[in-house]
């Protein structure tokens, strides 16, 4: 008989009935509001067990720590991604169309991030746990496969292991230049995604 070993990043027990999944739902929506308002930082096990309508036990009961919960959010958060992702490549046809749905990612993810303080913060504790940094990869790979699906029949085979790569390493590069610029004051910030752009469109014309 195999034995599975519980990683620290996954919930302890799945939700099973619709009270469980209530209650997670309240803890994970609590947990990010947190994290809008204060930071990542500074949200504690105990605040969100309170602030969730519960005891702390309770929070412990679903969750072993604060990186479980973060998993689960980002989880979430990279659901909602792949759904936005595949209405935006739907769009492609043709090598014609490639280009403009990339703008779109782009601008999409940009626009997501940027308004929404909380996604930032998860998104910058994701990059800083070594465990959590391992879940982010696999979803850039899982998206950047998807996208290279909608794209692969009108590519050439010789072309479709280059392009995989490419599309990779531009899904993933997006996170951070995307994370750069909200640093930077509006113009400044607006001129790093017009630079980024201009670099994707640059390799992308390597294969359209």
């Amino acid at each position: 008989m195999t034995e599975t070993r519980q990683t620290a990043t996954e919930p302890r027990r799945k939700p099973k009935q619709e009270r469980s999944r209530e209650r997670i739902d309240a803890i994970l929506s609590t947990t990010m509001r947190l994290i809008g308002e204060k930071g990542i930082d500074a949200v504690t096990m105990k605040e969100v067990g309170m602030l969730a309508g519960g005891p702390i036990a309770t929070v412990y009961h679903y969750f072993p720590n604060k990186s479980a919960i973060l998993a689960m959010l980002y989880e979430r958060y990279s659901e909602a991604s792949r759904a936005r992702l595949a209405v935006i490549i739907a769009g492609i046809g043709g090598l014609g169309d490639v280009m403009a749905a990339a703008d779109r990612l782009l601008d999409d993810y940009h626009d997501r991030v940027a308004g929404d303080p909380a996604i930032q913060d998860l998104l910058n504790a994701i990059q800083a746990d070594k465990a959590l940094q391992n879940l982010d990869i696999a979803e850039t790979r899982r998206q950047a496969r998807l996208f290279c699906d909608q794209v692969d029949p009108f590519l050439k085979p010789n072309q479709r292991e280059s392009f995989a790569r490419l599309v990779f390493l531009i899904f993933q590069l997006a996170s951070g230049v995307v994370r750069l610029a909200l640093t930077q004051g509006e113009a400044e910030g607006r001129r790093t995604i017009e630079d980024y752009r201009s670099i994707i469109h640059t390799q992308l014309r390597l294969f359209l």
